[in-house]
């Protein structure tokens, strides 16, 4: 009952708030009295189970679900249980959230509660798109909510961060975190840690500072904010002459992980700014293109581990930072594991920061032919220039933000991959306020093929176990999801989301959304029933068993 009566309040709240006509609710639905609550235990579950209660799941980035009801034997039954069409956007990228059978997402600005066995809106949160925005936070994209006790947190466009109350959609409060006239915008998920939301902004190819803070869940207040790149005086600062330091990129525009045994938040960064022009910034950009361990509680920075120093190529580092613990030579390892968009696959020690090793996961890359020891690349050469340079992988990277997963039970890590390669192109230009800090683009060469591949990659050596070739242009965005019922989940390149056996990637089950797929899928379970979820287009579509 406790799941039902979480439902039924936030419809007694909609209610009360006009989201519904008392027309609309049934005799049960009016007599609602219990609340749902998101407590500390709830964040803290690892795997999740029935509920989804962050971006990844949970503080890991495995995107491993412990449901089980769906699996191999019986995957075929899925049938499509509802579909919900938020409207105000045509490329959906959130991936929902799910507490006590109530599901929370996001289109552009708006925040929907919907009961989650049903797909019918309980609440709806609007809010207008922000003008004079540049680059993704003009394209109005949210990547999903965070939730902590009975509140609702979600960036906006322009870069604020609004609590919601999760049983009404009414404004809680709402705090400008950074200023969108300076080129600033927001496009991801919060995090919630330790009583605090953690956020992070877009705006690296708009010549801003990036930068990570963290604010009060009950308040509002800022509680810290850590910079991105050093300022004069700072370690790493004679990369960033003058007043290059003002507009040096390393934004940190997708959400962290988090270990709480270590009490460390890891959050990426990506591109130093101007894109392909390095001349402005010497030596090796710190801290762009990094994974930042911190302090959760001050933002100090624990350590520091830069994948693409002096990066020409666009390669963020913003892809999920997976926390795995495996048994190598007799002996437990807390890892950070990393599929980076410059094409290798990293790992690290998550207690030190100490690099262990990095291999290749894709055929198309010769913008480095190795890293060393140390985990620093060896460069080949081949920097942008005026005229064009032919370089792999090209701007979308070897992978990107889609969600990666990790299956504790097959011991595998199962990313999308994408070959391909651009022509770079490099022209000297100086910052103006208003305006994008690419100094130029990249553009593919005629007879370039791009080809999206699903990998099943083992951590302990970087080998690929299986793969799976996508039918596409490579042009979809779909992530990876992964069960105890021994599944894997993702949005493939040619419009179906798809269901394979996680150990040997045989396909199973497929669904055609007709729609591009952007966003990265979950699970989750109500009175029993296990579902299957996913942002495709402009629509939310979920899946059970054939009842």
């Amino acid at each position: 009952m406790k799941v039902q009566n979480a439902v039924l309040l936030l419809l007694h709240a909609a209610l009360v708030s006009g989201s519904l006509t008392e027309q609309a609710l049934t005799g049960q639905e009016r007599s609602a009295i219990s609340a749902s609550t998101v407590r500390a235990e709830d964040l803290l579950a690892s795997p999740v189970g029935a509920n989804w209660t962050s971006y990844n799941g949970d503080y890991t980035g495995r995107r491993y679900s412990a449901l089980r009801e769906i699996n191999t034997a019986n995957v075929h039954q899925l049938r499509a249980a509802w579909v919900f069409h938020p409207g105000n956007s045509q490329n959906l990228e959130a991936t929902p959230l799910v507490i006590l059978g109530v599901m929370f997402v996001t289109s552009a600005n708006d925040v929907f509660a919907l009961d989650a066995r049903t797909g019918r809106q309980l609440w709806h949160y609007p809010r207008p798109v922000s003008s004079g925005l540049l680059d993704d936070a003009a394209a109005h994209k949210n990547r999903g909510v965070a939730v902590w006790q009975n509140s609702v947190f979600v960036e906006t466009d322009d870069a604020h961060l609004l609590s919601l109350d999760a049983r009404s959609g009414g404004l809680l409060w709402d705090v400008e975190y950074a200023d969108k006239t300076k080129g600033y915008g927001a496009t991801s998920a919060p995090l919630v840690v330790m009583n605090q939301v953690i956020v992070g902004t877009s705006g690296g190819d708009s010549g801003v500072r990036g930068f990570v803070a963290a604010y009060d869940a009950a308040t509002g207040t800022r509680k810290w904010q850590r910079w991105t790149i050093p300022g004069p005086g700072e370690f790493g600062s004679s990369s960033w002459p003058g007043d290059s330091y003002l507009h040096g990129g390393g934004t940190t525009w997708m959400p962290g992980t988090y270990d709480p045994a270590l009490n460390t938040l890891y959050w990426t960064t990506s591109n130093a700014s101007p894109d392909f022009v390095g001349d402005s910034r010497p030596g090796d950009d710190l801290y762009t293109a990094c994974i930042l361990a911190l302090d959760p509680e001050t933002g100090q920075l624990k350590w520091h581990f830069q994948f693409t120093p002096h990066d020409l190529y666009d390669y963020d580092a913003t892809e999920t930072p997976v926390l795995i613990d495996t048994i190598e030579d007799g002996t437990v390892r807390h890892l950070l594991v990393q599929a980076n968009r410059n094409g290798y696959l990293y790992v690290l020690d998550r207690t030190n920061g100490n690099f262990l090793r990095a291999t290749p996961f894709v055929h198309k890359l010769n913008w480095a032919k190795g890293v060393d020891a140390s985990g620093r690349p060896i460069l080949t050469g081949r920097i942008p220039k005026p005229a064009g340079t032919y370089i792999c992988p090209g701007i979308n990277g070897a992978t990107n933000w889609f969600s990666p997963s990790y299956n504790p039970d097959t011991g595998l890590f199962y990313v999308i991959a994408l070959e391909s390669c651009d022509l770079f192109f490099a022209k000297t230009g100086k910052f103006v306020p208003g305006e994008t800090f690419y100094n130029t683009g990249t553009t593919p060469p005629p007879t370039e093929k791009s080809q999206k591949i699903l990998l099943a990659l083992s951590p302990s050596d970087g080998r690929a176990v299986w793969s799976y070739p996508q039918v596409g242009s490579g042009k979809s965005w779909g992530g990876t999801l992964t069960t105890a019922g021994g599944m894997l989940f993702f949005g493939d390149d040619s419009e179906s989301f798809e269901a394979i056996d996680a150990s040997t990637g045989r396909k199973l089950w497929h669904f055609n959304t007709g729609q591009t797929i952007r966003a990265s899928p979950m699970s989750y379970s109500v009175d029993g029933a296990q579902y299957v979820a996913v942002s495709a287009g402009s629509d939310v579509f979920s899946f059970s068993l054939l009842q």
